[in-house]
C-alpha cells in the first residue's frame, strides 16, 4: 500500500484502532477491497453482483481504476474505501462507470478535468465517521496531486424504506437544480419514476426523515445534485448524480483539505 494518512497516536485510544490512509498496490489489497465491498452490499445490504467471484465484488472497471483503501493495521483489515477513475484510465476502460447510468453528454467539455469516484463503504464496526473523513482527505489529496478540478460520482439511495428518504433527496435536488440553473445536468438512462417520489413528497414520513449521512456530508463540502435520479435494480437504490467543483467548495473545507 502506498501510504497517505496515518492518525496521529495522541487523536486514538491506546485499545482503538490504528487508520492509515493509502493507495492499493498489490493484488492481495485489491482483492481485500473486494470482498469489502461484497460484504457490505450483498451480505449487508442485499445487493446481486452478476460478476461477483468468491465473495469479491469484481466488475470491469477495478483494473483502470485506483483503490483508495483506509486500514486498520492492528487487525491487518482494510476497513473503508472508495475507486478513483481518472479522466484518461476512462479512456482505456471505454468510458465511466457512470455513463452505465447517466448521459454525460453536457460535461463533455470537462472531461479533461474530471475524476469519477465510486464503489464507496466502510465496515460496519468503523462507522464513527473517522474513516469516511480520512478518505476524503484521500480524494482531496488524489484531486491536487493530478490537478483535477472536478469529481463527480452517484450517491445512492436505498429504497428498501420505500422510497422515503429518496424523496427527501429529490426536494432538496430540485431546490439545487433551480439554485444553480448554470450547472451542466445529466440525464438518467434508466430513471426512478418521479411521481412515485412526487407522490410521498407531503408525507409525515418524508418530513421526519433525515437526509442520508453520506449526502449529508457531501453537501457539506460543496457537492451538487446535477440531474434526476437513476434507478439501479441491481442495487435497489436510486442513484442521484452528484459532483463537486473543487473551486466552488465550502471554504472550511478548502481549507481542511489543502486547496487554499
Amino acid at each position: 500500500m502506498q501510504e497517505l494518512i496515518e492518525i496521529p497516536k495522541d487523536l486514538s485510544s491506546i485499545d482503538g484502532p490504528s487508520l492509515v490512509l493509502g493507495i492499493a498496490t498489490t493484488q492481495e489489497e485489491v482483492e481485500a477491497v473486494q470482498r469489502l465491498r461484497y460484504d457490505v452490499y450483498t451480505n449487508e445490504m442485499g445487493v446481486h453482483f452478476p460478476e461477483a467471484i468468491d465473495g469479491r465484488d469484481v466488475d470491469h472497471f477495478d483494473q483502470f481504476c485506483q483503490h483508495l483503501i483506509v486500514m486498520d493495521t492492528k487487525e491487518n483489515l482494510v476497513v473503508g474505501t472508495y475507486r478513483i477513475l481518472t479522466p484518461e484510465k476512462s479512456v482505456e476502460a471505454g468510458g465511466f462507470y457512470s455513463e452505465s447510468e447517466f448521459e454525460l453528454s453536457q460535461m463533455e467539455h470537462l472531461r479533461s478535468d474530471l475524476s469519477e469516484c465510486g464503489r464507496s463503504c466502510t465496515h460496519p464496526d468503523y462507522r464513527d465517521g473517522a474513516v469516511i473523513m480520512l478518505l476524503w482527505s484521500g480524494l482531496a489529496q488524489f484531486m491536487r496531486y493530478h490537478n483535477l478540478q472536478y469529481l463527480f460520482g452517484c450517491a445512492s439511495v436505498s429504497l428498501m424504506d420505500d422510497g422515503v428518504q429518496a424523496a427527501r433527496v429529490w426536494q432538496l435536488a430540485q431546490q439545487q437544480m433551480r439554485e444553480y440553473a448554470d450547472q451542466p445536468v445529466v440525464t438518467p438512462l434508466q430513471p426512478y419514476p418521479l411521481e412515485l417520489l412526487e407522490a410521498k413528497a407531503d408525507g409525515e414520513r418524508v418530513r421526519q426523515s433525515r437526509m442520508p449521512a453520506l449526502i449529508k456530508g457531501y453537501l457539506k463540502i460543496g457537492a451538487r445534485i446535477c440531474g434526476e435520479p437513476a434507478w439501479d435494480k441491481d442495487f435497489n437504490t436510486v442513484d442521484f448524480p452528484v459532483i463537486v467543483d473543487v473551486e466552488n467548495m465550502d471554504r472550511r473545507y478548502r481549507r481542511h483539505f489543502g486547496f487554499d
